[in-house]
């Protein structure tokens, strides 16, 4: 039964991918020209261009963002090869791949999420279901796990020979005390032919984290949030610190008070840095873009990778940072 059912009873590939060779300045850009509703998608990391072809080929026949979004972060939850997001992903303290997820549909504000769930190759899948199916935004834990099977999801062990390596090797070795490994989530925002919009973030968040810790990804108006009336954002880094300042959303609040997207981002960004300016490992990136085609990105620290697609291209852009 369909959300609102149950609330109303009870490829185009035009080009390669190029690799900007410096960072970009802060400055207010426009990457993509023309018509308000020319599809177009932007993502977090290298592998969001694998995740934003697959997004621009939904776009490219039709369909709808929210669609785009899906099928796109699936590629880099499926990649075993990623080790922060989806099957392969490096697991909690105790040996155990918990993933995060959500979904938003810009159009009506509806969303679903899914955390704390093990088990299952694509999250953001389970999260949507939550969405169209549930009158709820956010089930965890064994609830997920049982939501799941419920509606069909099949079951998989989600370590790999190599994140199974990798956990061995940091429990013999738990002196070290490293907690903060691993945190390049996967979001990402487009907008389709009609205008409408859809974000989605998931991920397997910190590696070696407590179990059952979660951090923003599957938090809406923290690792994402979208309105197809202003724009949409999607956050990456230690989620503790986009929750304090509820990131992706005041991202978007900003472009609805008329801000350009990059300076949505920076001021978020700026937010976090003025809250702690002692702690440079308080890591945090957001990606934004608004209806009309504008984008922003940037990150408080160095290396930040950002993807943008259109119809008719595909690059891969080194971000600039506040520090």
């Amino acid at each position: 039964m369909k959300r609102r059912k149950f609330l109303a009873t009870g490829s185009v590939w035009g080009a390669t991918s190029v690799i900007a060779k410096g960072a970009e300045d802060l400055k207010p850009k426009k990457l993509v020209p023309g018509a308000t509703t020319s599809p177009m998608v932007i993502s977090t990391w290298d592998f969001g261009v694998r995740a934003n072809k697959k997004a621009i080929e939904v776009l490219a026949t039709g369909g709808t963002a929210l669609d785009a979004v899906q099928q796109g972060v699936m590629v880099v939850e499926s990649d075993p090869t990623v080790t922060s997001v989806g099957y392969g992903g490096l697991p909690n303290a105790a040996g155990v791949v918990e993933l995060d997820a959500s979904i938003m549909d810009g159009s009506d504000l509806e969303c679903g999420a899914v955390a704390g769930l093990s088990g299952f190759e694509n999250p953001i899948s389970v999260a949507r279901k939550v969405m169209e199916e549930t009158p709820h935004v956010l089930i965890v834990g064994s609830g997920a796990r049982q939501f799941a099977l419920s509606k069909g999801f099949q079951e998989r062990d989600l370590l790999t020979e190599q994140s199974r390596k990798a956990w061995q090797a940091w429990r013999a070795n738990q002196k070290e005390k490293r907690q903060i490994d691993d945190h390049d989530t996967i979001g990402m925002v487009a907008v389709d032919q009609r205008g409408q919009m859809a974000a989605a973030c998931t991920t397997s968040g910190l590696a070696w984290k407590i179990p059952g810790r979660v951090g923003d990804s599957p938090l809406v108006g923290h690792g994402l949030y979208c309105d197809s009336d202003v724009g949409g954002a999607a956050a990456t880094g230690i989620g503790e610190e986009i929750v304090k300042v509820c990131g992706s959303y005041q991202v978007v609040e900003y472009m609805r008070q008329g801000v350009h997207p990059q300076d949505a981002v920076k001021r978020v960004l700026q937010r976090v840095l003025d809250r702690q300016p002692d702690k440079p490992d308080r890591w945090v990136g957001f990606v934004a873009l608004r209806r009309d085609g504008e984008v922003g990105y940037a990150s408080t620290n160095t290396g930040f990778q950002v993807a943008v697609a259109d119809l008719a291209s595909s690059r891969l852009i080194v971000a600039a940072s506040l520090r």
